[in-house]
């Protein structure tokens, strides 16, 4: 039987990483859901349900509980979330104490939402930590420094943009522009010049071996299948690295202004700090190629992608399990180091 046992959660709204204390990351799946919609019976959880997206029958339906960062559906959620903890901890456990992360500038509700949902699934104890700090944890930054660390998180549903100094974030932004509105730019754009309609798991593919946000010296090509929206059948196309940067051109930008207010409100001895240690990207969203080359051409400052991206922000949340009550009581500049 484990008892007290500290767990972290990235409880990311395309993929949920748990990290547990002495283990490191332990469970890495998608954040997705299939239930029998006559039973509301769950039927598979996370890696499972993912292959059911867009092939299940009329009374089974393969979902993502959580929406741009926040809790969409209160009820699968907390499912999803026992069912991790359980495959996690075992059968046999006496409720954990965990710790989530959250992005920044979410309301007391969707906080609230967070907790219950946590509680009700098992949990003894529930912090929350927000994905820009946590992701700095991960990345190896010192948090309690009084010097500026620019953080730019690229998730699935969000894109959490912090200055953070003595442990806290002096400015922060969160943009619902991530890995999400990536593939739904991807499959507009099929649709509109190709007249193609493919799914999500389709564009994620493409995003993931041929999307850039930079203009590539190399022209890279890819074959997919979709359906062909005069014919209604099945058809086969190439699509090329030049036709991705197109598509992904506007939530690129997106991306690079939200970093361009958040440098234009920083005081200027932070931006200094800035201006020397560079920009850090972390996240599985900050993975598409181009982007720090293209924050780094628009802002003229250096732009770093973390060591091990997609696991930054678990591996923060999982490492501030040490320092709970600093976090919570706003001390965080007391912590010597995680």
């Amino acid at each position: 039987m484990i008892f007290g046992q500290d767990i972290g959660i990235d409880l990311g709204t395309a993929t949920i990483l748990v990290y547990v204390k002495g283990k490191g990351i332990v469970l890495r799946e998608p954040s997705v859901v299939a239930i029998d919609k006559n039973t509301n019976e769950v039927l598979a959880v996370g890696q499972e349900a993912r292959k059911m997206l867009g092939r299940t029958p009329g009374n089974i339906i393969a979902l993502r509980p959580l929406k741009d960062g926040v809790i969409s559906d209160y009820t699968i959620t907390e499912k999803m979330l026992k069912y991790f903890i359980g495959k996690v901890c075992g059968k046999f456990i006496l409720s954990p104490r965990i710790m989530i992360c959250i992005p920044s500038c979410v309301t007391e509700v969707e906080k609230k939402a967070v907790i219950d949902a946590a509680t009700h699934a098992g949990a003894r104890k529930v912090s929350l930590i927000e994905e820009p700090i946590a992701a700095a944890i991960g990345a190896g930054i010192d948090i309690g420094k009084p010097y500026g660390s620019m953080i730019v998180d690229i998730g699935g549903g969000t894109a959490d943009i912090a200055v953070i100094s003595l442990g806290g974030a002096v400015k922060s932004t969160s943009l619902k522009v991530a890995g999400d509105k990536f593939d739904e730019a991807i499959i507009k754009y099929i649709k509109k010049n190709r007249n193609v309609i493919i799914g999500e798991r389709t564009a994620e593919d493409v995003k993931i071996n041929i999307g850039c946000m930079y203009p590539k010296t190399t022209l890279e090509t890819m074959q997919i299948k979709g359906r062909d929206l005069t014919s209604g059948l099945p058809v086969e196309i190439e699509l090329t690295s030049e036709e991705m940067f197109e598509a992904l051109k506007e939530p690129a930008n997106l991306i690079v202004e939200g970093v361009h207010t958040v440098l234009e409100e920083t005081p200027p001895e932070l931006s200094a700090d800035i201006s020397e240690r560079g920009i850090y990207i972390t996240g599985g969203g900050g993975l598409v190629w181009g982007l720090d080359k293209l924050i780094e051409e628009r802002t003229g400052i250096q732009v770093m992608i973390a060591e091990d991206a997609v696991s930054c922000v678990a591996m923060g949340t999982g490492k501030a399990l040490n320092h709970i009550e600093l976090l919570e009581t706003g001390n965080a500049v007391k912590i010597k180091k995680f």
